[in-house]
């Protein structure tokens, strides 16, 4: 009965008989007494058998090793979940079964044609490099590859990481033995591992994690050699299921070279000569309408010239592209940061407040991005700073952004007073910051926001001031230098003034209603037009199941027919309303 049988660990024992020893446990102590008296010491021994069952073992009893079962280590595995209470995992083992979970992903995207399982491997890449060593990498490689088929690039893959002497088509331990699906016989399994054929998309993926351990380890030669053969062997294939994978291989590449020294921005830096790969990867990924390899590589190479300071090639690159609409959100927001920064270099700074604006909003929220967050943030504000405006309070309190923007808020204080010598003392406190952030051509144009500041704030203050006091106030050399600033002030349409040259002042016009204006409207309309925006895009990102509009098509395209099926037995009188429940109310 339920009540009188205690909590015990019968697997480890072998006591569980199937019925015959519950139908023991429910005889009440007569019928034991009846059945032992018959069946004499053999009885009596089966009785001891039944109370070993019963009673829980104790260490001395547990720590025997209990015989195998059919599988060789479940029974190993329930006598660590007695001892210690869960299941002891080696982590270089479950680091192996990381990684090969991941070719059955890929398998899966090869077979139904879908890249979101691509996807779904690469993203457990940033959880897998903190645990890749090479005799990781290498044991996956040798229990991979038999060594018959894809030796060669197995071996390379093996070389790379120092592993060369490592034999391929090595068999899985019992203890990698962990997945549900049901096991072959011992005679059976190793063969059909032997003859299961290694698909291009694992090649890659294997290389990828090579490339990634190379980069982590600081073999950033050894990385750049590895990536070149890598590009090469990408280049000549053509599998639209390798696309999200080649766009990986490329981003790394360029990172390995970039590490090589001279470093930029020097001409000299090696990255100048991995642009004519860059390229003809561009032109291939073109005709082949490769979405993904396409807007990585023109990121990589808007990134490249950027670093050598070569603003005209990377003009010339984008305004002869065009960059793929239906790319990913992240290559989107690193496109936007580039593009913005080019246009901010050619003094084109509305545009460039446009695009770095839709790169902070396009930039992922999880910690994993905040860098490049608060790089689009600086160079934002220095923008909005060179077009005249104040950036908001709000945009410096933010948790993730005081720290790191605490030199820009000075400079903001600076520019929103109009103070000259304070402007001039933070780029001379805080110079390195602004160069590592690549922000320190673009603050020194601000000296002249700074005086219009100045004047801007003095139009304010007085309807009338001469132009000795404002050479005086915002230190300038002489009037005549006032005079040339005020006046472009004025064309500018920074302040709305007059200027008397012959008696030497300012004149400042009467402010007048900003809402009789269209100002407001235009502020409004500009919102809207960013939200539409927005919901448009995020309608063209949505991602359904392949080929689910037909399967709805055809099932409504059964039950039409089987609606057509019962009206034309209705009229023929075949069924009436009690056949179909007294619901059917015609066509």
């Amino acid at each position: 009965m339920p009540g009188k049988t205690p909590d015990k660990e019968p697997v480890e024992n072998g006591g569980y008989r199937g019925g015959k020893d519950i139908e023991m446990k429910e005889k009440d102590e007569q019928e034991q007494a009846a059945s032992l008296k018959h069946k004499g010491k053999k009885a009596a021994k089966d009785g001891e058998d039944e109370m070993t069952v019963v009673v829980p073992p104790s260490k001395k009893q547990s720590s025997v090793p209990p015989p195998n079962d059919a599988d060789g280590d479940v029974a190993m595995d329930d006598l660590d979940k007695a001892d210690d209470g869960e299941v002891k995992v080696d982590p270089v083992v479950q680091a192996i079964n990381d990684i090969k979970s991941n070719f059955a992903l890929l398998e899966r995207a090869v077979a139904l044609f879908d890249a979101r399982f691509t996807l779904r491997a690469l993203r457990s890449i940033s959880s897998i490099r903190k645990r890749l060593t090479p005799d990781i990498i290498a044991q996956v490689i040798s229990e991979t590859y038999p060594p018959t088929s894809g030796a060669h690039f197995a071996k390379s893959l093996l070389s790379a990481i120092g592993k060369e002497n490592v034999p391929l088509g090595r068999q899985p331990g019992p203890e990698m033995e962990i997945d549900s699906e049901p096991k072959a016989s011992a005679k059976n399994g190793p063969k059909k591992e032997n003859n299961k054929e290694v698909i291009a998309e694992i090649d890659i993926f294997l290389a990828i994690l090579v490339q990634v351990y190379l980069f982590d380890s600081k073999a950033y030669q050894l990385g750049a050699e590895f990536s070149q053969s890598l590009c090469d062997r990408i280049h000549s294939l053509n599998r639209r299921t390798l696309d999200s994978l080649s766009a990986k291989v490329y981003f790394y590449y360029s990172l390995f070279f970039e590490q090589l020294s001279p470093l930029p921005p020097s001409s000299q830096s090696p990255i100048v000569s991995i642009r004519p790969t860059l390229l003809a990867a561009l032109r291939t990924a073109v005709l082949r309408r490769d979405i993904d390899t396409q807007a990585s590589v023109i990121v990589i190479l808007l990134r490249n010239y950027l670093q050598t300071s070569h603003i005209s090639q990377a003009d010339l690159l984008v305004s002869h592209t065009q960059f793929p609409e239906n790319a990913a959100n992240n290559q989107v927001a690193r496109f936007l940061y580039y593009l913005g920064r080019i246009r901010a270099i050619q003094l084109r700074y509305t545009e460039a407040h446009e695009h770095l604006t839709a790169a902070t909003r396009k930039a992922p929220s999880s910690a994993c991005a905040l860098g490049f967050a608060q790089t689009a943030t600086k160079l934002l504000l220095v923008v909005e700073l060179l077009m005249g405006d104040i950036p908001d309070r709000a945009t410096f309190r933010q948790p993730t952004m005081e720290q790191a923007l605490h030199p820009y808020f000075l400079l903001v204080q600076a520019v929103r007073v109009g103070n000259l010598d304070s402007f001039e003392t933070i780029i001379a406190e805080h110079a390195d910051v602004f160069r590592r952030d690549g922000t320190y051509s673009l603050i020194l144009r601000l000296r002249q926001n700074v005086i219009k500041t100045g004047i801007r704030m003095m139009s304010l203050s007085y309807s009338r001031i001469s132009l000795r006091d404002i050479c005086i106030r915002l230190h300038l050399g002489s009037e005549e230098s006032a005079e040339y600033i005020v006046a472009k002030a004025i064309r500018d349409g920074v302040i709305e003034a007059s200027l008397d040259r012959e008696r030497g002042f300012m004149k400042s016009k009467e402010v007048g209603d900003v809402y009789a204006t269209r100002e407001p409207g235009e502020a409004f309309h500009e919102r809207i037009r960013a939200c539409l925006s927005l919901h448009d895009e995020s309608v063209k990102a949505m991602r359904f199941p392949m080929n689910q509009h037909r399967l709805e098509l055809k099932n409504a395209q059964e039950a039409r027919e089987r609606e057509r099926e019962m009206a034309k037995e209705i009229q023929d009188g075949d069924l009436d309303e009690d056949d179909l429940g007294g619901e059917f109310e015609g066509m």
